[in-house]
């Protein structure tokens, strides 16, 4: 099968989202300048250098409204934010954080998700988080959009990390026992249950 996506998708439900996986969740936390707290997941996110080491994410707002959503709208004004990762664990409340809540509202009380403070940023991270990524932001890049959507890449260097002491062993990160989750396609998830190594030649 081949299509061009311009000229719409053969299934009822678009297969692109299905088809790049499993894709990394930055569950993001910022600040407003009045001091909420905001949270948010997001599935078009990953690390993208690592001298200085880097990360990015997108975000898509309405243009209907003409307006951000909460997490871009911090970062533009506050120029930081956190990026935490889910978990088996907490995978619920990254969930219950996804809906869409009034920029007044904050997350972390509604998902029950317990805040820890940052130490080089203002924005809260996740405590039940095994890594947090403490960052600044470094650029926007507004992307293409063919729907009614502000979408934007959100660039940011990472300037303080923080790992959970129990996830090191050996002097090395044992990164399956952190049970990160990632995205997949539809609705479905899937969790980093096991790894091999290759060496390269």
């Amino acid at each position: 099968m081949f299509y061009e996506p311009k000229k719409g998708s053969p299934f009822k439900i678009d297969p692109f989202k299905s088809l790049v996986f499993p894709r990394p969740i930055g569950w993001i936390s910022s600040i407003s300048k009045n001091g909420i707290a905001n949270l948010a997941p997001y599935s078009y996110f990953n690390s993208i250098a690592d001298e200085p080491p880097q990360v990015m994410f997108c975000s898509n707002g309405s243009t209907a409204q003409n307006k951000y959503k909460d997490s871009l709208s911090n970062i533009l004004s506050t120029k930081e934010f956190v990026v935490n990762f889910a978990t088996s664990t907490t995978r619920k409340q990254m969930n219950t954080t996804s809906k869409n809540f009034k920029s007044y509202e904050d997350e972390f009380n509604f998902a029950r998700i317990k805040k820890k403070k940052s130490k080089l940023v203002k924005a809260p991270s996740v405590k039940d988080s095994p890594v947090n990524l403490e960052c600044k932001l470094l650029k926007t890049i507004k992307l293409k959009s063919n729907s009614k959507k502000i979408s934007t890449m959100i660039v940011g260097e990472v300037i303080g990390i923080f790992i959970n002491n129990k996830f090191i062993k050996n002097n090395r990160v044992d990164s399956v026992s952190m049970r990160y989750i990632a995205r997949m396609g539809y609705s479905e998830y899937t969790t980093v249950y096991s790894k091999f190594s290759l060496k390269r030649k």
